[in-house]
């Protein structure tokens, strides 16, 4: 997915600069794992637990990495794809994974796959499930207020300041460089699928041909696993988007058709 969002910690929805970022309390950390960059940013005071909480974190990821990637021929995922192993001789987490993309596939009506182009991968909900389970690490070594990122997709707990809700930036796939909107709130996830960076990558599993009805899909909601799935699904469902989201409580989408200058959301109370 495409790295389209920023945090947005000044009014006017530009970025402070480093030397500003650099006076935040707490503990900030970039790793290059899965493919992808991921930060993490803790805004609670630091403490020992949170220290270890955070290496615990950064630890699951390339865990995750070492079982699901597709690009590892070790990996647990791809040695179950080519028939060198089976269900019942992979870590147990294997099997929970390929549950929740079952489970995917029911949610989205079918317009999730974990056989793109007809072979085993689960990509597609791994990382989301992973950032939110990272979150979830540091939440449990004391974090309250943080902002985990994985490539783009976002699972923010707490809060950026004491009584500031997290705010950020959607970046306008028109417009490269410039913000389309921004997102505002306290424990929210928040996703982006689109082709702006990466082409039309997305099979609709239905058809067997790339999912062209629009630019880009962003998804709010309580959890990443879950934002991140739908925001794929979107990019498949195109124009049915909002109606189809609006059934799901808690979730939010927001739709850039390939028409320049147009956009649609749909809320959910």
């Amino acid at each position: 997915m495409p790295d389209t969002v920023q945090p947005v910690d000044t009014p006017g929805g530009r970025r402070p600069a480093a030397a500003q970022r650099s006076h935040r309390p707490g503990l900030h950390h970039v790793e290059h794992v899965m493919g992808t960059v991921f930060s993490f940013d803790v805004r609670d005071r630091p403490t020992p637990a949170i220290a270890t909480a955070l290496r615990d974190a950064v630890a699951w990821l390339h865990h995750v990495d070492r079982l699901f990637s597709t690009y590892r021929p070790d990996s647990a995922i791809s040695r179950l794809a080519r028939g060198a192993t089976t269900l019942d001789q992979v870590p147990d987490l294997v099997e929970h994974v390929l549950d929740l993309c079952a489970e995917a596939e029911t949610r989205t009506r079918g317009c999730f796959t974990t056989h793109p182009g007809g072979r085993l991968d689960p990509s597609g909900l791994v990382k989301g499930w992973a950032v939110e389970e990272a979150s979830r690490i540091l939440r449990a070594g004391g974090a309250v207020n943080t902002y985990v990122n994985g490539g783009g997709d976002l699972q923010l707990s707490g809060e950026a300041s004491p009584g500031t809700p997290w705010r950020v930036g959607i970046a306008d796939p028109h417009r490269p460089g410039r913000l389309l909107t921004t997102v505002t709130g306290r424990d929210l996830a928040i996703a982006t699928s689109g082709t702006t960076e990466r082409g039309c990558h997305i099979t609709d599993p239905r058809t067997g041909t790339p999912a062209t009805g629009i630019l880009s899909a962003t998804v709010t909601g309580p959890q990443l696993t879950w934002a991140d799935v739908y925001a794929t699904a979107a990019i498949v469902l195109g124009p049915e988007t909002h109606e189809w989201i609006a059934g799901i409580p808690g979730y939010n989408a927001l739709t850039v058709p390939t028409s320049p200058g147009l956009h649609f959301t749909a809320r959910c109370e």
